[in-house]
C-alpha cells in the first residue's frame, strides 16, 4: 500500500501549516511486500542488493520495476534473482518508465546533488509515485525546501536528502540500506520484528539494526531521515506512522545535536499522540566538552542554542517519559529492558521463526574472501590500469614523463618489461623514424592509398597496407636476425654462410636493394650502422653482417646490407650486450617476432600519413590504367 493521507487529515494539516505531519498521522504504510520501485541512476550494486534482499525475504517478485538513466538509450540490464539471471528494463526517459510500470509507487533517486532537484521535481509530476527517497547529500537548501513544499502539495513522502534510505524487513529496502547481505541475515532483517526506529544518520541506522536484532525480536521498520538541515520528513512523522502500526510495540529514536525536531516528539508524548514506549538517545553529548560550538558530520548537526545541544535534548526526553540511557553504549541494554517488560506484560508474543532463502554468493565476492580460486582467462604483465595510476612495466605513468623516457622508453617497458639504457631508447626511436615510410610506390603504401581512394575509413586503409607486410615486404627482419645469429653462433665464416645459402637456393634476408648499391648507399643504413658502432657496447653480429655484405657485393653491387639487415643484426647485438637480457631471453625475443614489430609500428605512421594525404588531396577512386596491364589470352599461352 502506498502512503496516501485521507482528505480530513490533509485539511487538518493545512490548518497547522504542516501537510506532512498529518500525512504521517494518517497511518498508511509506506511499504508492503508488493511495493515496487523505479530507480533513478545506474546503481548496479544497490539494485542487486535490493534484489538479493527481496529473494531472501521470499518476495513474489523483484521490488525494482525499472531503472531510469538518461545517459543511455532504452535497454535491459542483467541482474540476479537468486541463482537465476533476470533482466530489468532501463529507460532514458522517466515518462516511459512510469507509463510502462504503473504499479511502481516508490522512486529511489541516486541522482547527484546537481541533478537531484530537477529529477525530483519531474518525479512529482507523476501521481503514481507516493514516496521518494533522495540519496544525494549537499543539495542546496533552497532547492530542498522547494522540493518539500511541492511534495506536501501532492501528498508525497520524501525520505532524505542525504540518506541511505530505510528498510521494512520482509517487505522492502531502499538501495544500500542494511549493508551487505550477511549483515542483513545477521540482523534478521529478512522478517519483521516488533521494534520500529527512526534516525538521522544512515550509518547509524545500520548500527541500530544490529542493536535491535541482538536485544529484541527484530526490526519492524527503520528509516534514516537524512543529515541535511531540511529533511523531507521528520522524526515525529515516522514515529506517528510507526505508532499506528499494530505490529509495532516499541519505538526507537536516534536523535543528534542541532535542530529542535526532538521537541516535537516530546510534545506528542505529552498530548498522548505517542503512548507506546519510546527508547531514545541524542548523539553529540561530547559537544559540551568544546569551548565553542562544533559542526559535526551532518549539515544540520550544530547547536545554535543550549536547547539544541544533545545533553539538553536527552534531559527533556527523559523528563517527558522516554527511556533514555546514560550513554549510547547502554542503548542496547535499555532497549532490552523495555522489550522484556513488554513481553512480560503480554504485549509482544513470540514470533514464529522464519528461515531466509539462501542467496548464492557472488563469484567476485567469494574470490575476494578467499573461498574459491579460478585460473585467469589470460595473463598480462606489461601494464596495469588498476590502483592510483596507470603503470607501464611496473613504472607509474607519471614517472615515465618525469624521467622523459619518450616513445623509446614506453616501448622498452611495454615490449621488454624493463627500462633499457638511454642509447638503446634512442636507437629504438631511430628505427621507428627510419621505417616510418619509403614513399608511395611500395606495396604497403600503395594498398593504403588505393583503399583510401575507395572511400574507406582510416583503420580499413591502414590495415590494407599492413596486410602486405611479409617476407617480400618489410617482414625480413626476424628471419635475417635468426639466420645471421645462427651462422655467427655456429662459428660459420661469412663466406661459408653465403655459400650455404647459395647451395640451398635461398636469398639472404637483409641483403639486397632494388635501387641502392655500393656506389649509391642507402643513407638510412649508414645512419643506423654508424650509431650502433659508436654507441653499442659490442657489435659482433653487425660486424659479421657487414663481412657478408663485402662478399655479396662482389657479385652484384646492389647486394648490400639493407635496412632490414642492419636493424636485425644491430638489434641482436643490443639485446645480447646491453646488460638487460640473458642470452636465452634475447633468443626468445627474436623468435617471438619482436623485430618485425619495429617495421609494423614504424610503417603504420607512414600509412596513416598516406591516408591523410589522399583525403587532404581529395583523390577519387583509383582505377589502374589499362595500358599498364599486359592482357594475355589463354590461347596465346597454349600456342606458346
Amino acid at each position: 500500500l502506498s502512503f496516501q493521507p485521507d482528505t480530513a487529515a490533509a485539511a487538518a494539516a493545512a490548518g497547522k501549516g504542516d501537510a506532512q505531519v498529518s500525512a504521517s498521522a494518517a497511518g498508511r504504510p509506506l511499504f508492503s511486500p508488493g511495493t515496487r520501485a523505479i530507480i533513478w541512476g545506474m546503481q548496479i550494486r544497490a539494485v542487486q542488493g535490493m534484489l538479493d534482499f527481496d529473494f531472501t525475504c521470499s518476495r513474489a517478485q523483484p521490488s525494482v520495476a525499472a531503472i531510469v538513466y538518461p545517459f543511455t538509450g532504452d535497454h535491459r540490464q542483467k541482474f540476479y534473482w537468486g541463482a537465476k539471471e533476470i533482466f530489468i528494463p532501463v529507460y532514458g526517459k522517466m515518462g516511459d518508465a512510469m507509463s510502462k510500470h504503473a504499479d511502481a509507487d516508490v522512486l529511489i533517486s541516486f541522482a547527484s546533488l546537481r541533478s537531484a532537484f530537477e529529477s525530483t521535481m519531474e518525479t512529482l509530476d507523476y501521481p503514481q509515485i507516493r514516496t521518494i527517497s533522495i540519496i544525494a547529500e549537499g543539495i542546496p537548501e533552497n532547492q530542498t525546501r522547494k522540493m518539500i513544499v511541492a511534495a506536501n502539495e501532492k501528498k508525497v513522502t520524501i525520505i532524505g536528502p542525504a540518506t541511505v534510505g530505510g528498510i521494512k524487513p520482509g517487505c522492502f529496502k531502499i538501495g544500500n540500506t542494511g549493508g551487505m547481505l550477511d549483515n542483513i541475515i545477521e540482523s534478521k532483517l529478512y522478517r519483521p520484528g516488533s521494534v520500529a526506529y527512526v534516525s538521522r544518520s544512515g550509518g547509524m541506522s545500520n548500527e541500530l539494526n544490529n542493536i535491535v536484532s541482538r536485544h529484541t525480536d527484530g526490526v519492524f521498520e527503520g528509516v534514516a531521515i537524512g543529515g541535511d538541515r531540511y529533511p523531507g520528513t521528520t522524526f515525529l512523522q515516522h514515529l506517528l506512522r510507526f505508532h499506528d502500526e499494530p505490529g509495532v510495540q516499541l519505538l526507537v529514536m536516534l536523535g543528534e545535536v542541532g535542530g529542535v525536531e526532538e521537541y516535537d516528539v516530546i510534545e506528542a508524548m505529552k498530548d498522548g499522540r505517542i503512548s507506546k514506549p519510546l527508547v531514545t538517545w541524542c548523539i553529540g553529548t561530547c559537544g559540551s566538552m568544546f569551548s565553542s560550538e562544533v559542526q559535526f558530520g551532518h549539515a544540520g548537526s550544530s547547536a545554535n542554542s543550549a536547547k539544541e545541544t544533545a545533553v539538553e535534548k536527552n534531559k527533556a526526553l527523559r523528563a517527558a517519559g522516554a527511556h533514555v540511557p546514560s550513554s549510547f553504549e547502554d542503548l542496547g541494554v535499555t532497549i532490552s529492558v523495555v522489550f522484556k517488560t513488554l513481553q512480560s506484560e503480554g504485549k509482544i508474543a513470540k514470533r514464529a521463526s522464519v528461515v531466509p532463502q539462501r542467496v548464492p554468493m557472488d563469484y567476485s565476492w567469494a574470490q575476494e574472501l578467499g573461498l574459491i580460486r579460478k585460473p585467469a582467462s589470460f595473463m598480462s604483465s606489461i601494464s596495469d590500469e588498476r590502483g592510483q595510476e596507470l603503470s607501464y612495466g611496473g613504472m607509474p605513468i607519471s614517472d615515465v614523463f618525469k624521467e622523459d623516457l619518450g616513445v623509446g622508453g614506453v616501448l622498452s617497458l611495454l615490449w621488454f618489461q624493463r627500462r633499457l639504457p638511454t642509447y638503446a631508447l634512442k636507437y629504438i626511436e631511430m628505427c621507428l623514424m627510419i621505417t616510418a615510410d619509403h614513399g608511395p610506390a611500395v606495396s604497403g603504401a600503395h594498398n593504403t592509398i588505393v583503399t583510401a581512394r575507395a572511400g574507406k575509413d582510416l583503420i580499413s586503409s591502414v590495415t590494407s597496407g599492413l596486410l602486405t607486410i611479409g617476407d617480400r615486404f618489410g617482414g625480413a627482419l626476424d628471419e635475417a636476425a635468426q639466420l645471421f645469429s645462427e651462422a655467427y653462433d655456429s662459428n660459420q665464416l661469412p663466406m661459408e654462410f653465403v655459400n650455404m645459402m647459395r647451395r640451398q637456393h635461398r636469398l639472404i634476408p637483409g641483403i639486397g636493394h632494388r635501387v641502392k648499391s655500393l656506389n649509391n648507399p642507402d643513407r638510412r643504413v649508414v645512419i643506423l650502422r654508424d650509431y650502433a658502432l659508436e654507441h653499442f657496447p659490442a657489435t659482433p653480429l653487425l660486424s659479421y653482417a657487414l663481412e657478408v655484405e663485402k662478399i655479396t657485393t662482389t657479385k652484384k653491387p646492389n647486394l648490400i646490407l639493407n635496412v632490414d639487415g642492419v636493424i636485425a643484426a644491430s638489434f641482436v647485438d643490443l639485446l645480447r650486450h646491453c646488460g638487460a637480457f640473458s642470452r636465452q631471453e634475447s633468443n626468445e625475443y627474436i623468435s617471438s617476432g619482436v623485430l618485425n614489430g619495429f617495421f609494423v609500428l614504424g610503417r603504420t605512421m607512414g600509412f596513416i600519413g598516406h591516408y591523410l594525404d589522399q583525403k587532404r588531396l581529395k583523390q577519387g577512386l583509383y582505377r589502374h590504367p589499362w595500358d599498364d596491364i599486359s592482357y594475355i589470352n589463354p590461347q596465346d599461352l597454349a600456342d606458346s
